[in-house]
């Protein structure tokens, strides 16, 4: 499977900071020998060995590139399919109007997970001294995609959620045997971790309730949503302010001489604060859970994605949080798709029923009340989605919105693209500002074709140090799905039934040295081999991660004659009986060459 050159992200959790167990047998001249396992420690009488080929527990200290932006694009025909038989060629990127060089191109197209893992069984199982293996051990049906629901309760209107529910109960019915489904809702109430269980999901469905978190009264006067409350305060919108203070004067209580007993003005600038730091809160909750979810989904060994279920929300100053949001996304390969629960809908052309406050005092002002407010409305419903369709857009998802067949809307939502390419490129002169970078991507050769792509991100204020940008890109790799050979390493597995409750996994890997690009000094062949091997369940939970660094200073006779067959690397953990899914990964620091490897097994 082809991969997406993603830029590096997060640095490992503790679990990944623990090390290799590695075997202790020695290194043997004969080159019919087989694969030496790396010794754990030195002995005085190893002293000339273990100084060429030595283990130990220090962070390695990786070069690294500059800032990398990865762009996600997903070119569609007029039907809406993904289209795959373009090249790097094909592309033009520009940032803030600038074209740019891409330095790194990649084709992503979903694969089978499982018939990969199957080729590390125990077809072929490894020879482990000492080790007497189970009889048996048959690859598990590893989970391959993993897919989070995430329902707005805290906009979304209670009919609209009754629908948006029950089709969603006939989707998550249909789920295959390596999906795995999360539900979580940006309230926070409600929440199940991903699983295949249909009858834990079907439950928590049902528990989802609308949520808002800050109500809104039948009397407010003025009454100012939370749209036209930001024209006001954050724009200083005319049209929206004098609409408020016409509102105000209808409504308000008045004296004996027709005139407001409240100053108009100042009812709408406490109005229009109130609304807007609501307004706020919520759209800040909402962000924040979606984040959340997303880096959650971005932690799972498989394809990934985010349904996000929702009437849409104003995100007013919040731009950033958002790129944010879109630029993990995009870095960990996870695809949002959004889908308007508000389905086919029209603005009412006197607005929401429920939030009409009573006009004490009807007159000419609430012709201009009324028309200019169903316009803010009709703008606000137009805002609100826009979110959605640009969550999708830039992360290379689909956005079902004006439709009520709610089954097709889950499932369209809930698929990857076909095939998707994954740009790359350094910027010239970045500035550490934090400033916003428009981006533009197009076809050299026009095509009636659909892109989607992301519209920009924000420059960083600080570049992260080399020791953490080295964790951050091995810990991408162990988080993710696919394959990479770009080092000569494979995996076996095989385990051993100590009782009928416990047992002992064990993971190979045997690394071809003679492939690697030494760097040579002092008459040695330097590199430093980093080897993260990460345990799975069957619902994709990291149970285990383990990590170990080898440095290498070989001399030639060594590389040449007693390494010619490679090095093996021994991992040990204690499980219990079960479906697991190991990850591999093996990067050097002189090449900067990666290999990414999957394994499957069941303890029975």
């Amino acid at each position: 499977m082809r991969r997406s050159p993603r830029a590096l992200s997060l640095a490992l959790s503790a679990l990944l900071l623990v090390f290799l167990v590695c075997g202790s047998a020695p290194l043997r001249s004969q080159t019919t020998s087989p694969s030496p396992t790396v010794p754990n420690t030195a002995s005085e009488s190893d002293h000339d060995q273990t100084s060429e080929l030595s283990s130990h527990d220090e962070a390695t200290t990786f070069k690294v590139n500059v800032k990398l932006v990865v762009v996600r694009v997903v070119v569609r025909d007029a039907q809406g399919h993904a289209l795959g038989n373009f090249t790097k060629d094909d592309f033009q990127v520009f940032d803030k109007g600038k074209p740019q060089v891409i330095t790194q191109f990649e084709v992503e197209q979903p694969g089978n997970l499982t018939e990969k893992a199957r080729q590390t069984s125990e077809e072929n199982p490894p020879n482990i001294p000492g080790e007497t293996p189970a009889t048996s051990a048959t690859p598990a049906s590893a989970p391959e995609r993993f897919v989070a629901y995430l329902f707005d309760d805290v906009h979304v209107q209670f009919g609209d959620l009754v629908q948006v529910r029950q089709a969603a109960q006939r989707h998550l019915a249909t789920l295959r045997p390596t999906d795995r489904a999360a539900i979580f809702t940006t309230s926070g109430q409600t929440m199940l971790d991903f699983t295949d269980d249909h009858a834990k999901l079907n439950d928590t469905l049902l528990r989802i309730l609308p949520r808002p978190i800050v109500g809104h009264s039948m009397n407010e006067c003025p009454d100012i949503s939370y749209y036209q409350a930001d024209l006001i305060v954050n724009h200083q919108d005319p049209q929206a302010t004098n609409v408020a203070i016409a509102d105000a004067v209808s409504c308000l209580p008045q004296s004996s001489n027709g005139t407001p007993m409240e100053n108009p003005v100042v009812a709408v600038n406490a109005a229009s604060m109130e609304a807007l730091q609501a307004g706020d809160h919520e759209t800040r909750i909402s962000l924040g859970l979606l984040k959340d979810v997303v880096r959650n989904v971005s932690r799972k060994p498989g394809q990934r994605s985010v349904v996000l279920i929702s009437p849409g929300f104003i995100i007013s100053a919040m731009e950033h949080d958002y790129g944010d949001i879109v630029d993990q996304a995009v870095r960990s390969q996870v695809v949002i798709n959004s889908l308007d629960s508000r389905g086919l809908y029209v603005v009412m052309p006197f607005g929401d029923i429920s939030r009409t406050p009573p006009i004490s005092n009807p007159g000419p002002q609430s012709a201009f009340v009324n028309g200019n407010k169903t316009l803010m409305e009709t703008a606000a419903a137009s805002a609100q989605a826009e979110i959605l369709a640009t969550l999708a857009d830039e992360t290379g998802g689909v956005f079902f919105h004006n439709n009520n067949d709610y089954d097709e809307g889950f499932r369209r939502t809930a698929q990857t693209p076909e095939y998707s390419y994954a740009l790359a490129f350094t910027p010239q002169n970045l500035k550490l500002d934090g400033s916003f970078h428009s981006l533009k991507v197009a076809l050299k050769n026009s095509q009636k074709v659909t892109l989607q792509a992301r519209r920009g991100y924000y420059a960083p204020k600080h570049f992260a140090d080399q020791n953490e940008e080295a964790k951050r890109e091995i810990e991408d790799e162990i988080f993710s799905q696919e394959e990479l050979h770009n080092l000569p390493v494979k995996l076996r597995t095989q385990f051993f039934k100590a009782t009928d409750d416990e047992a002992k996994l064990v993971v190979l890997a045997h690394v071809d040295i003679q492939h690697l690009h030494f760097r040579k000094a002092e008459g040695r062949n330097n590199d430093v081999l980093t080897c993260v091997s990460a345990l799975f369940n069957r619902n994709g939970n990291l149970v285990q991660g383990m990590e170990k660094t080898v440095t290498m200073r070989l001399k030639d006779d060594t590389l040449q004659h007693k390494l010619q067959s490679g090095i093996t690397l021994k991992t040990s953990f204690d499980v219990k009986p079960g479906n697991y899914l190991v990850r591999l990964v093996v990067r050097d620091s002189e090449g900067q060459l990666m290999s990414a490897e999957n394994g499957a097994v069941e303890i029975r």
